[in-house]
């Protein structure tokens, strides 16, 4: 099967970049980081239609296809945008519609889909956390097939400094029972999907940043980016690159026909899509030398972004096994046909 992306999303995935690329997100990103969150670059997306992708219509959402919210995950990965967007762009809306339940529906999608608000969420125990949980509503907890409110408890640092992670406990009941396990398994595989997006997104921004600088770094009076194994090094993390994305947009389309494979789709997109960012980190940093690890230089944002992302909506070792367990039962299943 051929896929590309139509004309439209083209100049969608376009208009989010030019307006990220006048935002300063590195300033965004370092004055969160240090505990003052600003949602205007928020706000600017929600005009873009960014936070209304995956609500209905008949609350003021777009009900975009899944591949819409991959292609804008990939910009906001490139541009290491932060705050709690997988939760509140894909993961919550998706929870809250697939629970079915029209009066939670109703009380906080609108809202996330206008940019008003946003939300959190934690699920242990891939999601223990619940990222940005002081500045969201609603701010909720899934455990053992109960959906609640939760409160925050204690604060907890990460290595990307712009995840600002809380511990959570319940604090009022919304929902329990298998409707809510469903809607939790649908919302897990939305954020795998919008994580492993956002991965893609950043290892281009990484390749992006290593090349232009192996351009103007000399060495031995010639630019490191004649040299062979820096040649070597570049290529190998566009083809890890062109290789993870092709299976991202794959997963966004098995979820948007409910397949059957879409959570293993989903695992396995987010396995390839965090190998290919963390290539890209790995390079990026070699082709920098020291200066990659100040905290001033902005390369810095991207790197510890994604080693932040690897282990966000279930580590690698995680959805391996779950791509391997769905492999066994379509085996068992074809061979008692």
């Amino acid at each position: 099967m051929k896929f590309t992306l139509s004309p439209e999303q083209r100049q969608f995935a376009a208009s989010i970049g030019d307006l990220l690329s006048g935002s300063d997100v590195p300033g965004l990103a370092r004055r969160w980081g240090a505990g003052q969150p600003d949602l205007a670059t928020w706000r600017r997306l929600a005009d873009l239609g960014v936070t209304g992708l995956a609500v209905p219509e008949r609350w003021d959402g777009l009900a975009a296809h899944p591949v819409d919210l991959v292609v804008a995950f990939e910009e906001l990965g490139r541009h290491a945008v932060p705050g709690p967007l997988v939760e509140s762009v894909a993961a919550v809306p998706t929870l809250l519609v697939e629970l079915g339940d029209d009066a939670l529906a109703g009380r906080w999608l609108p809202a996330l889909s206008a940019g008003t608000t946003v939300a959190t969420l934690a699920a242990p125990p891939h999601l223990p956390y619940a990222l940005d949980a002081d500045l969201a509503d609603p701010v909720l907890l899934v455990v053992d097939g109960t959906l609640s409110l939760a409160r925050t408890t204690t604060a907890l640092s990460s290595v990307d400094a712009t995840r600002r992670l809380f511990a959570v406990d319940g604090a009022g009941v919304l929902a329990s029972g298998p409707a809510v396990t469903a809607a939790a398994g649908r919302a897990f595989d939305a954020g795998t999907l919008a994580c492993a997006a956002q991965l893609v997104g950043a290892g281009q921004a990484l390749l992006e940043r290593a090349t232009d600088y192996a351009k103007q770094r000399s060495q031995f009076g010639r630019p490191i980016g004649a040299f062979q194994a820096v040649k070597h090094q570049l290529a190998d993390v566009l083809v890890g690159l062109e290789l993870a994305r092709p299976l991202v947009y794959g997963a966004a389309v098995a979820v948007a026909d409910r397949s059957a494979t879409a959570g293993r789709d989903c695992s396995a997109a987010k396995v390839a899509a965090g190998r290919a960012a963390y290539q890209a980190a790995r390079t990026a940093l070699q082709v920098h030398g020291a200066v990659g690890y100040t905290q001033e230089y902005d390369l810095g944002l991207w790197l510890t972004k994604v080693r932040a992302l690897l282990s966000a909506w279930g580590t690698a070792t995680t959805h391996r096994a779950r791509v391997a367990a769905a492999l066994r039962d379509a085996a068992t299943t074809a061979a008692r046909r």
